[in-house]
């Protein structure tokens, strides 16, 4: 018979070994060992790789910079005074950090209606479409990474107007994704994922 005390126990030790769906990858900085902890988000990155032209690369190093691949990544609340919460800075979710409106347009475009920002196949495809619009609306390469990114974070119209070019801290960022896009392209390679 086992006492409360040993079911307890057992019951804790089956938690600790369960999956961890829904945690970030162990290692951000190899892109091998995150497709091998998740070869799931492989498959569907290259799904979307072949449906939008958007190298595997290039969706991994933006995921990293807006969710560091955490399923329900939000932004930080705001605070009046310093205590008073005043809600979230923006309606970003998810791997992708899509925001509400810009999520919604792409639900609509791509009749999908049942897809959510937290699942990551959901998460890439959003990607793919609003990259391959910036490739097609404002002439930006699917592979350059530095500028896809500005124009995922400005929008496509603050990107044009050149917003990005008072905020040395995006520009900045946005190299180091282009960076980390050339890194993780280059190691899944050296495993032969690409």
């Amino acid at each position: 018979m086992i006492t409360p005390f040993r079911a307890m126990a057992l019951l804790l030790l089956l938690a600790a070994c369960g999956s961890n769906t829904g945690s970030a990858p162990r290692n951000l900085d190899n892109a091998c060992l995150i497709v091998a902890q998740n070869p799931n988000w492989l498959r569907e990155m290259k799904r979307t790789e072949r449906k939008w032209g958007v190298p595997v690369a290039v969706q991994m190093a933006t995921i990293y910079q807006e969710s560091k691949f955490v399923h329900n990544a939000r932004p930080p609340h705001r605070y009046a005074l310093g205590v008073i919460p005043k809600g979230r800075q923006s309606s970003a979710l998810g791997f992708s950090q899509a925001l509400d409106g810009t999520w919604k347009e792409y639900q609509r475009d791509q009749n999908k209606f049942r897809a959510k920002r937290t699942r990551f196949g959901d998460a890439v495809d959003f990607m793919g479409w609003y990259m391959d619009g910036s490739a097609r609306r404002i002439g930006v390469s699917k592979t350059d990474t530095r500028n896809q990114y500005l124009a995922y974070h400005e929008g496509r119209t603050g990107f044009a107007r050149g917003s990005y070019r008072n905020k040395s801290w995006l520009v900045r960022i946005a190299g180091e994704v282009a960076a980390r896009a050339q890194t993780y392209n280059a190691q899944l390679i050296s495993c032969g994922k690409v």
